[in-house]
């Protein structure tokens, strides 16, 4: 059957709020974001989750920390689900990545790594849990180049289709690995 990975992005944090692309610094939630995160909790903890694996950048750490606390669902921590590392560019404002993020498909951000770099560590990390989570659910908390890398490995959507899209949250995307197709998840 496989693997369903449920896949949350980390909650807001306050660069999200002031307009910062973080990248690989390590970020806080804001107000917003903990509470965020604790609806995340609400509703992920009774979802016959095996185990939450997490970036672990300070943002998405936060984030599976205050969802999971009060679980007895095994938390991991892992730097391949960190966001895109843009170098030079960690801790920009957003507005300076409009149109650039193309560029950086297979050619790195200065001092940093290009978005096949993140796709992947995605796969590395994938291999990883295929084998060890069959026919289990299980959560992962990333960021925006990881749900492109994901929907890009098991969709098949081009990564140039992706990092220029405009972002649409929603509360978790489901991915079945080995089945070409992902859904909503409320």
């Amino acid at each position: 059957m496989g693997v369903t990975v449920v896949y949350e992005t980390h909650t807001t944090t306050t660069d999200n709020e002031r307009g910062i692309a973080t990248g690989w610094l390590p970020g806080a939630l804001s107000e917003a974001g903990r509470r965020e995160a604790q609806e995340l909790g609400e509703r992920r903890r009774n979802d016959d989750i095996a185990a939450v694996f997490s970036s672990d950048l300070r943002r998405a750490v936060e984030t599976a920390e205050i969802a999971f606390r009060e679980t007895k669902i095994p938390i991991h921590f892992d730097a391949r689900l960190r966001e895109c590392n843009y170098g030079a560019m960690n801790g920009m404002a957003v507005a300076q990545f409009a149109g650039k993020r193309l560029g950086h498909i297979a050619t790195p951000f200065p001092d940093g790594e290009s978005y096949r770099g993140v796709v992947e560590r995605t796969r590395s990390f994938l291999s990883d849990i295929v084998r060890k989570y069959e026919d289990r659910r299980i959560v992962v908390i990333g960021h925006s180049a990881n749900r492109w890398s994901l929907e890009h490995l098991v969709n098949g959507v081009a990564i140039e289709d992706l990092v220029d899209a405009p972002f649409n949250w929603q509360p978790g995307w489901e991915y079945l690995l080995g089945v070409a197709r992902a859904k909503p998840v409320s």
